[in-house]
């Protein structure tokens, strides 16, 4: 009697104590919504945020090169970035880190059509050559170009702003840098066509995460930043585990995301989400700044601990 009248008191005590709000955390993304931000939306719509005692805002830019600073000015508590812009922010002396790992290898490419006059890199030498942003796509292309014994002088290049499969499909451009293999490539099938990629990583570029998380380094210290990896590394798991389920979380997550080009998109991102996001890899940090400073791009290399952490 005594232990039923103990456990009537307690369900009592907890049915009379508030459940705690949720701490709001807010999300820049890199761009709109899509299914490269898949963790954070099955994070989200499953409740793994929640868990963690979360609630947490995805804000898709006006401007996608603005988020890691607004982050950095304190308009945002996390933003999704790129790891070669990382180290161009640190340079510019941007106060922000890296503190967690979203998509793991590179997603970058050189594309040109397949069964057109590109067959190697070598081909590409006196053609044209779209890309979108000046400055790490110009240091990634000069390196695989001189992998075949092409000079960056010796090609065109002409900005297709943003405009990759467009100025490809019509002939406008030879070959595009920035095309991401898991989008583009796509894109271009669904139009009719074929593309033939050049991965940077087997052609003169050290490999490095593609997207990262990043947050202002007088906030690292934030403890909602370790209940976010978590939340996220939980759900990039049960989306391995469950892909097809996977799916149908983003597809009705947004109405814009459900079409052939973003189903495709998410199964061909989903081996590349970073299985430990917080983890941080020093050695491949340090290669990459060794490529960007050999590129003219750093002119110095600061010590990793400087602008990432790790949060495993």
């Amino acid at each position: 009697m005594r232990r039923l009248l103990a456990s009537a008191a307690l369900a009592l005590a907890l049915a009379a104590t508030p459940a705690a709000a949720a701490e709001k955390l807010t999300v820049l993304l890199d761009w709109f919504v899509n299914p490269d931000h898949a963790p954070l939306l099955v994070a989200r719509d499953k409740g793994l945020f929640a868990a963690e005692g979360l609630e947490v805002d995805l804000i898709a830019p006006a401007d996608p090169s603005a988020p890691p600073r607004l982050v950095a000015a304190g308009k945002g508590d996390v933003a999704v970035s790129y790891q070669p812009q990382l180290h161009l922010s640190v340079k510019e002396g941007l106060p922000i880190a890296r503190f967690a790992t979203l998509v793991e290898t590179p997603l970058n490419t050189v594309m040109a059509l397949d069964g057109g006059p590109v067959k190697s890199l070598a081909d590409l030498k006196g053609r044209k050559i779209g890309y979108s942003v000046a400055g790490f796509e110009d240091a990634v292309l000069g390196a695989m170009l001189a992998t075949a014994g092409v000079k960056l002088s010796e090609v065109t290049l002409i900005n297709v702003n943003f405009a990759l499969t467009a100025a490809l499909v019509s002939g406008q451009v030879d070959a595009v840098v920035g095309g991401f293999r898991n989008f583009e490539a796509t894109e271009l099938e669904l139009a009719g066509k074929k593309g033939l990629a050049f991965f940077p990583e087997e052609n003169g570029v050290p490999a490095y995460d593609e997207l990262i998380y990043v947050a202002a380094k007088a906030r690292l210290g934030d403890p909602r930043l370790p209940r976010f990896v978590a939340a996220v590394e939980k759900a990039t798991l049960w989306m391995i585990n469950h892909p097809a389920e996977a799916w149908e979380v983003v597809r009705k997550s947004d109405a814009k995301l459900d079409d052939e080009l973003n189903r495709r998109a998410f199964f061909d991102t989903l081996p590349r989400f970073a299985k430990r996001p917080g983890a941080l890899d020093v050695g491949r940090t340090e290669r990459l700044a060794a490529f960007l400073k050999g590129r003219g791009l750093l002119d110095t290399v600061p010590p990793v601990a400087d602008y990432a952490v790790d949060t495993k």
